[in-house]
């Protein structure tokens, strides 16, 4: 019997450390040959599968793959592309099934957060309705670190690392003008529905007259007047006052502040311009110089302040969901397992995709402050050791050195196309 190939995916918003997933995968299954033939990666995820574009990662070199641990970004391509229920296109799953079976795949990898983890199981589920034989894992991979049954998402932990060091470096920048200049400091982070990364900026102060002063937590209701009330009363006090504001900030009716009106490809309300609706409002109400800055991109793409924790985690889900597709594992995703904090340990556990997919884990009422404008130090002793240590990437004449892929596509084997 011929050994099966793998197929790799990335999916979703892309992260820091999410290479370093995909170099976990590639490298384990290099130690496999005679259980893993190729590994194939999808060209902008699920997406590549569908139009049979396949990357052959044996066409890299083992320095390139080596190099996937500093490089941000999503080194094969990503998408956002949810695949519908088998009873409304089941011509997807008939082509995905197809391209498997072409190219020989037997093992299916899918790097990403909630959507893509249904995704995973998704696939499992046909491999069994269409009695094709494939073993799918899923492989975690989110900056909103919202993933249940996780103790924490890969990728999240640079993100937090990127927002508490920016909010402190910005806030030593506003204090120092804000007797003359600039009072309030507005810093919009991602976090649809959960505010973790909005509590990470927490970590850049200890005490209340610590920046930042204000965080807005998509699980709290946003009050204006109680808002407004504590920007005056630390501009009175401490003369200048920093915000950190999740983009999901909504009020007790559900309203997102920054509700664009659009939907993304899942289906997801489209988030934008909390910031300067937060600016509109202070400065209408309160008068205040201010500025604002939007995360964005930035936050999730900041490989060069990775936290070294968060890099180690990534590769080791990789590693792992190899481990667990040999070891004849199905439907299931690694997860990282805390075992204490202080010193921190974890190790990998496992969850099933049934249970996982589409689920979310907000921020628990306890990480939350009573006033709700701040973290706890529940929140502070499960958020620091996600930030620890350096993991700096090689530098070339003042850069970041990233790996450089090939991406040779492997040779189509099928006569027709698929339009998407």
């Amino acid at each position: 019997m011929a050994i099966k190939n793998a197929f790799y995916a990335q999916s979703g918003g892309v992260t820091a450390v999410i290479n370093a997933s995909a170099c976990g995968v590639i490298q384990t299954a290099r130690k496999h040959p005679d259980q893993i033939g190729t590994v194939y990666a999808g060209r902008n995820g699920i997406i590549g599968a569908l139009r049979e574009e396949l990357i052959d990662t044996t066409e890299e070199s083992d320095e390139t793959i080596e190099a996937l641990l500093h490089t941000p970004g999503g080194a094969f391509g990503s998408c956002r592309y949810k695949l519908k229920n088998f009873t409304e296109n089941r011509r997807e799953y008939e082509r995905l099934i197809e391209v498997f079976q072409a190219h020989n795949i037997g093992y299916f990898f899918y790097n990403g957060g909630g959507d893509s983890q249904d995704t995973a199981f998704k696939v499992s589920q046909l491999a069994d309705r269409m009695g094709y034989p494939i073993t799918c894992i899923g492989i975690p991979k989110t900056v909103d670190n919202d993933l249940p049954f996780t103790d924490c998402c890969p990728g999240f932990g640079s993100v937090a690392k990127y927002v508490a060091t920016s909010i402190l470096e910005a806030s030593l920048d506003i204090r120092s003008m804000c007797e003359s200049s600039t009072k309030v400091f507005i810093m919009e982070v991602m976090g649809r529905h959960a505010g973790w990364i909005a509590a990470s900026g927490g970590l850049a102060g200890q005490n209340e007259h610590e920046p930042p002063h204000i965080i807005l937590f998509p699980e709290i209701p946003f009050n204006r007047d109680a808002f407004l009330a504590r920007v005056e009363h630390c501009v009175k006090s401490y003369g200048y006052c920093v915000i950190v504001a999740s983009e999901g900030a909504q009020y007790e009716d559900g309203r997102f502040l920054a509700d664009t009106g659009n939907k993304d490809a899942f289906g997801h309300t489209q988030l934008g311009g909390v910031a300067p609706a937060l600016a509109n409002m202070v400065k209408q109400a309160l008068g205040y110089k201010y500025h604002w800055a939007v995360a964005d991109y930035l936050q999730r793409a900041a490989r060069h302040i990775a936290s070294a924790t968060d890099v180690e985690q990534a590769y080791a889900v990789g590693k792992a969901a190899v481990e667990m597709a040999l070891a004849g594992k199905q439907a299931v995703m690694p997860v990282i397992v805390r075992e204490q904090s202080r010193p921190y340990r974890w190790r990998i556990g496992e969850a099933p995709l049934s249970e996982v997919a589409n689920q979310e884990k907000k921020m628990p009422i306890h990480y939350i402050s009573d006033d709700g404008f701040g973290i706890t130090q529940d929140c502070r002793d499960y958020l620091e050791p996600l930030i620890a240590g350096e993991s700096f990437p090689p530098f070339d004449n003042g850069l970041p050195r990233v790996a450089h892929l090939r991406a040779v596509l492997a040779e189509k084997k099928l006569k027709t196309a698929f339009e998407i």
